[in-house]
């Protein structure tokens, strides 16, 4: 099995997306000029100085920004951001700019969650901001590669790591698949980097009229924000980082820990499916995680019938069904109907569906979002795990060796990012963001995609980090936890109020 497909979903916020369109024609209300002198480099002024023109569109109001393909070359190439904003219904701070995760997530599409999980009392006092990172979704030009039958292959694809010549089937594969990205999407592939999109971060808080940045991130939007604060220090407002990844980890490392993670929340599902009256995993835990174990290997060997010859469920399928419904316990009953219908009647249309759901794959065999490609784009623009197959062979055995259950499928990474079409671009060399305003940090015990000593490392790195810690199952917590969450995120956002060292939730 194929650690990307198990990255796809470590990385991204669980929250359902909306599709809403973007319209950005002439004659619409234009924020207040800002202050152009905010710009870093004179180069850059023309983007930190713009407009945007706002228009009504299914999220709210809709924009468009500008900004440069590539910083180095601000008079070059140019590529735009899109926008959707709800207005402060009170007395207002500023905008509050939301990541929803991935990399790859569409903040304009979470905008209509974000209504829904951030508090009143917060939307009372700032406009939130949802916006489409470069390459993302509504963004122009957008991350594009294969088509929906291309996908359906790649994401069901079980490679063989066992022989010198499967390993390098894989990479070939993904080689192809690079290709293609570059073709349908251009110069941009190559400056689709997290430090390339917090440079944008920076441009939007000038277009939208703040002299600091407010901003709401989870998940991968929390490496995003790190990034932004180590770039920008002086510029930070008040930003949550939630369900916090460590920006310094090697990708080998983040692989070891997320397969740890996944582990650990798969046993908490079975130890608390076990204890209800309907559970398709009978004995103990172990017995539990056993039986989900040779679930997976039989998807390997002889794929589920789903009732859609085409479509069998591979292990790919089957691990990313089963590992969507870790985000959160509010899922785990999906789970259970899943795994009942697979075990018991060797019927994986249920795992399908699940795995569908995330991917984003609609019924008509097209995908909705660019997801998994903006993912593994910027995933490999950001950082490359080795290729070697040695190395690969050895780090694979430490992750199973941790994660007996799951691990397999976190091994092999390397092979994604192998022959990218574009090079590596990196992230920073020092992310302790010296001088920035206090920044929380919040981190969920038994997060299954980014594990709570992430986020007490990221805590550590920033100078100005604070940590608030909620004991409890599930990837982030704000909006999803309970209310001592919500208080504590909420007096931070209105009054720049951090909690007391240690507050746990």
């Amino acid at each position: 099995m194929l650690v990307v497909v198990a990255l796809v979903v470590a990385g991204c916020s669980p929250t359902t997306k909306h599709q809403s369109s973007v319209q950005t024609t002439a004659g619409s209300a234009a924020t207040s000029a800002p202050d152009a002198s905010s710009a870093p480099d004179a180069d850059l002024e023309r983007f930190y100085s713009q407009r945007l023109e706002w228009e009504d569109c299914d999220a709210g109001e809709c924009a468009t920004a500008v900004v440069p393909v590539d910083y180095a070359d601000p008079g070059g190439e140019t590529t735009s951001l899109a926008l959707a904003r709800s207005r402060a219904s009170g007395d207002r701070i500023g905008s509050l700019l939301l990541n929803p995760g991935g990399p790859g997530g569409s903040g304009l599409d979470f905008l209509a969650s974000a209504r829904d999980t951030v508090s009143d009392d917060v939307q009372e006092r700032y406009d939130l901001v949802g916006f489409d990172p470069r390459g993302v979704q509504h963004s122009e030009p957008a991350i594009a590669c294969y088509d929906g039958p291309q996908m359906d292959e790649l994401t069901a694809f079980d490679a063989d790591y066992s022989t010198p010549e499967g390993v390098q089937a894989a990479i070939d594969r993904y080689a192809d698949f690079s290709q293609a990205c570059l073709e349908r999407t251009g110069p941009l592939l190559g400056h689709v980097d997290t430090v390339s999109a917090a440079r944008d971060l920076d441009v939007l808080r000038a277009a939208l009229g703040d002299d600091r940045l407010h901003y709401l991130g989870y998940s991968y939007g929390t490496q995003l924000g790190a990034t932004y604060a180590a770039l920008f220090p002086g510029n930070v407002g008040r930003l949550v980082l939630d369900g916090a990844i460590d920006p310094t980890l090697t990708p080998e490392q983040s692989a070891l820990e997320q397969a740890v993670g996944f582990e650990n929340a798969l046993r908490a599902y079975v130890t608390d499916c076990q204890a209800g009256a309907s559970c398709p995993l009978g004995g103990g835990v172990d017995d539990g995680m056993q039986q989900v174990r040779r679930l997976l290997d039989r998807a390997r060997s002889a794929p589920l019938d789903t009732g859609d010859d085409d479509r069998p469920l591979t292990q790919a399928l089957a691990f990313t069904g089963i590992a969507v419904t870790l985000y959160s316990e509010s899922y785990w009953s999906y789970l259970t109907s899943g795994l009942r219908a697979a075990i018991q009647d060797d019927d994986g249309s249920v795992l399908l569906t699940l795995s569908d759901a995330y991917y984003n794959r609609s019924s008509d065999g097209t995908y909705s979002a660019n997801q998994t490609e903006a993912f593994w784009s910027i995933g490999c623009a950001d950082g490359r795990p080795t290729a070697d197959p040695d190395e690969m062979a050895a780090e694979a055995e430490r992750i199973v060796a941790a994660a007996p259950t799951v691990g397999s499928l976190f091994t092999y990474g390397g092979v994604l990012c192998a022959q990218w079409a574009v090079p590596e671009v990196g992230g920073l060399d020092n992310y302790s963001a010296t001088g920035a305003a206090p920044i929380l940090v919040v981190g969920t015990t038994n997060d299954p995609a980014t594990p709570y000593e992430q986020a007490v490392a990221l805590t550590s790195i920033l100078d100005s980090g604070v940590l608030l810690t909620y004991e409890g199952e599930g990837h982030t917590a704000y909006g999803r936890s309970n209310d001592c969450v919500t208080e504590n995120v909420d007096a931070y956002l209105l009054d720049g109020e951090v909690p007391a060292e240690g507050t746990r939730c």
